[in-house]
């Protein structure tokens, strides 16, 4: 296999790798030899790559934001009114490899590194705006104030995150997270 195919597969490797031992830490509490180790690759070659352990968990992040952006799109190409749109977004949101427990550890961390790094901030801006602007899309025919329920809805999926990666309300359940997204939606909108 020529050398980038290699290159690509590694840096896939440290990726999920960083995932996972965040997930089994639950916090950024790892270290790049941790990481390099459960992915299979030295830990010089994970520095090389990727420099320090706050641009594998900004690699991780973008990889998790990439795969619901595909969720998303996906969704929401099977909805065609804006009540499908809604509930599109939502199973997006709370999709199986999008809600699992090292993923939830990873948007709690990344929640936390957003405060004070810049970079992570400014990914977190970039989720954010995509995310209330596709509800507010979705919630224009549907009410005269979309924006603040989009803002609204956008804090309780964030915030059913953040109780499951604290364990406040058991392990993740994709169905009952759309579920109650969607309770308020429906709320909200009537």
């Amino acid at each position: 296999m020529p050398r980038t195919g290699m290159m690509a597969i590694r840096k896939d490797a440290l990726v999920n790798a960083t995932i996972s031992e965040i997930g089994r830490a639950g916090s950024l509490d790892v270290t790049v030899g941790q990481i390099a180790k459960v992915a299979g690759v030295s830990s010089a070659l994970a520095h090389h790559y990727f420099g320090s352990k706050d641009d594998l968990l900004l690699a991780a992040m973008r990889a998790i934001l990439r795969e619901f952006g595909a969720a998303a799109r996906a969704e929401l190409s099977r909805a065609a009114t804006p009540m499908e749109r809604l509930e599109a977004i939502a199973r997006a949101s709370f999709a199986g490899p999008n809600f699992n427990p090292e993923v939830v550890s990873a948007w709690l961390t990344f929640y936390v590194m957003a405060q004070r790094d810049a970079e992570a901030a400014r990914l977190l801006r970039v989720y954010q705006h995509r995310l209330v602007s596709n509800l507010t899309h979705a919630l224009t025919p549907l009410t005269d104030t979309p924006g603040q329920i989009a803002q609204t809805a956008a804090a309780l999926i964030d915030g059913l995150y953040i109780r499951h990666a604290l364990a406040e309300i058991g392990p993740p359940d994709g169905n009952a997270a759309v579920a109650r997204v969607m309770d308020y939606l429906n709320g909200a909108i009537a």
